[in-house]
């Protein structure tokens, strides 16, 4: 028997079409077309160049060069919630290992990699939870806390994946604690604030796949979301597909082969007082399979967020509190609300409903 390395997307995806009330024209309010354009609600864009930082800036012994660097990020932190960095200490040599050893992971039967507890017991597909199409994510990914990157008994018969893993994590960790600890400062704060809530246990690694989709391109890869922690960094292919929400329009990401995307977490947002923006975005299917790899940089939680100035926007909350309104507002809604759903600093003194 032949085993496919696919998960069953389109079976769930046709039953979610047979017993949803949506229609195929209704489905189609984005749809990919030639030459780097994608049609919006009839409305043609132009793939996007994201702020490009080189972060060699950082190192300069020009301190004027330094300040501008610093000013580059917390401006695009502020106006985009993403940019893309250069020169930012990833070598291509790790890239291109991470990616063929990903690769290979990938190309295991999709029975194994469902049933043998591979990394952590870390293995999604699809959306569980959809109940409509525009619910469903055309993508697979194993989600892996950093506490686990180190275990051997997480890799079974890809044992060589664990060195190149451990390495990207640690790198990836590196420079997403450098950046948050930039982003922390330019509000007048010391970068420790955050160094001492963010632990190992909380972090992620995801390696994400979105197999070649041979239906249509106006299937989610990804659906439209935030990210829940305060900082994300992706590594991605030249496939692209990653789309984000700007000036109320979405607008397509032209992929860069060297450079790594940041985007800011709702808890950013929240800490920052709304300075810098958690932006929604989103990923595209395609009849390209594409790869990626985020690192995911969060605190331990019980850690309370506060705002860094008052008056306050939002009143505290812990990490714990707030995935669990996540999770309760994807139960209700179909999709994540995100800080829309926590109550201003003023309306309440109750805590957040955490279901």
């Amino acid at each position: 028997m032949i085993y496919s390395s696919s998960p069953p997307l389109l079976d769930h995806y046709g039953a979610l079409l047979r017993h949803s009330k949506t229609t195929t024209t209704t489905l189609q309010k984005t749809q990919e077309c030639n030459n780097g354009h994608y049609f919006n609600n009839g409305v043609v864009m132009e793939e996007c160049q994201l702020p490009l930082i080189d972060l060699n800036g950082l190192k300069s012994h020009d301190m004027w060069e330094q300040a501008e660097c610093v000013r580059a990020i917390s401006k695009a932190s502020s106006e985009w919630g993403f940019f893309q960095v250069v020169n930012h200490g990833i070598s291509p040599e790790l890239v291109k290992r991470m990616r063929e050893h990903q690769m290979k992971l990938f190309e295991a039967p999709f029975e194994h990699k469902a049933s043998s507890r591979l990394l952590n017991n870390s293995y999604k597909w699809g959306t569980p939870t959809a109940t409509r199409p525009n619910q469903f994510s055309w993508s697979e990914a194993f989600h892996i806390p950093l506490t686990k990157i180190s275990d051997e008994s997480c890799y079974g018969e890809f044992s060589s994946l664990r060195e190149v893993t451990e390495e990207f994590a640690s790198a990836m960790s590196n420079l997403a604690r450098l950046l948050a600890g930039i982003l922390v400062e330019n509000l007048g704060h010391h970068r420790q604030v955050l160094e001492d809530i963010c632990e190992e246990s909380t972090c992620f690694l995801r390696l994400n796949h979105y197999p070649a989709c041979p239906v249509s391109s106006d299937i989610f890869g990804l659906v439209p979301h935030t990210d829940s922690g305060f900082l994300t960094i992706l590594c991605q292919d030249q496939v692209g597909g990653l789309q984000l929400m700007k000036d109320s329009k979405w607008v397509s990401v032209k992929p860069n082969q060297e450079a790594l995307i940041v985007n800011i977490g709702d808890l950013f947002q929240a800490w920052s007082n709304d300075v810098y923006k958690s932006v929604e975005h989103r990923v595209m299917a395609s009849k390209m399979e594409r790869f990626s790899v985020a690192y995911f940089l969060c605190p331990s939680y019980d850690s309370l967020i506060g705002s860094c100035r008052e008056p306050s926007i939002y009143r505290d909350f812990t990490f714990r509190e707030y995935r669990m309104q996540v999770q309760e507002d994807v139960k209700k809604t179909g999709r994540k609300v995100g800080l829309s759903s926590c109550p201003a600093a003023s309306s309440s003194s109750e805590p957040l409903n955490s279901g």
